[in-house]
């Protein structure tokens, strides 16, 4: 992981009286710290993913924030550069995790914004959708090469039934420490996972109907291909977590 030195010194591009606070939790896959620039708070973090992935990012971030959509908007820096080497400064968002069904309700809408807002939105590059993937082998974190074949059998039936659904950007990563409520709305913070993919996969953790029209039946469908979307993207990096998203979408079909 990068340093606080290597924070340091990137952020000389955007400030040369920029300094680094504390290490952010989470971020398994890049590091993420909280910096101070004039005074104010923003979030910096150093991506791993190739050049043509994080511009993807910053781009929907620049096209989401011009929306109104609550988001951690990227930052220039002086040379008017929104990331460098995969390190870019971003907007801190304030606000707490949802607690409440109404909270919840307010972080469902907010990501359905983001799905009407991004219809038509080009797949990230290096990236493949549930629906890319019953036909190919790896796209962004997944890599079903290195996986039995007996489990990517069971991903694929699971991801099978979303290919006629409604695509657009997903966050990819809901949960609650990902969503901060405030008076003004819902914001979503960490982008790393964001994809095209079915939309109705960023509703499979929310504790709320994400609207009327959507069945409970076609909810738990929802859930068991997003147990398979985490199985298979988290099977190298984090294999305990995997197994168990492997392990739900088994006993949620009746796999024995």
């Amino acid at each position: 992981m990068a340093t606080a030195d290597h924070f340091e010194k990137q952020l000389r591009h955007w400030s040369a009286t920029a300094s680094v606070e504390a290490r952010l939790p989470g971020g398994a896959r890049n590091e993420v710290r909280t910096v101070r620039i004039a005074g104010r708070r923003y979030v910096a973090r150093q991506s791993l993913r190739p050049e043509p992935a994080v511009v993807w990012e910053t781009d929907l971030l620049r096209h989401l924030s011009d929306r109104g959509i609550r988001v951690p908007t990227p930052i220039e820096a002086r040379d008017g550069r929104f990331h460098i080497d995969g390190f870019m400064v971003l907007e801190w968002l304030d606000g707490e995790p949802p607690r409440t069904a109404s909270e919840w309700k307010m972080a469902a809408s907010a990501l359905a914004t983001v799905h009407a807002a991004t219809t038509g939105w080009p797949q990230r590059p290096g990236f493949a959708s549930t629906t890319e993937l019953l036909t190919r082998d790896a796209g962004g974190d997944v890599d079903l090469s290195v996986m039995p074949a007996e489990v990517v059998n069971w991903l694929r039936s699971a991801w099978l039934p979303l290919r006629d659904c409604q695509m657009s950007v997903v966050h990819g990563d809901p949960h609650a420490g990902n969503i901060r409520i405030t008076a003004q709305g819902a914001g979503l913070i960490d982008w790393d996972e964001a994809r095209v993919d079915a939309s109705m996969l960023d509703f499979s953790d929310i504790p709320v109907d994400p609207e009327p029209a959507v069945t409970k039946e076609f909810m738990e469908i929802v859930r068991i291909a997003a147990d398979a979307w985490e199985a298979a993207a988290c099977w190298d990096l984090e294999p305990a977590y995997a197994r168990g998203r492997l392990q739900s979408l088994k006993v949620r079909t009746g796999n024995p």
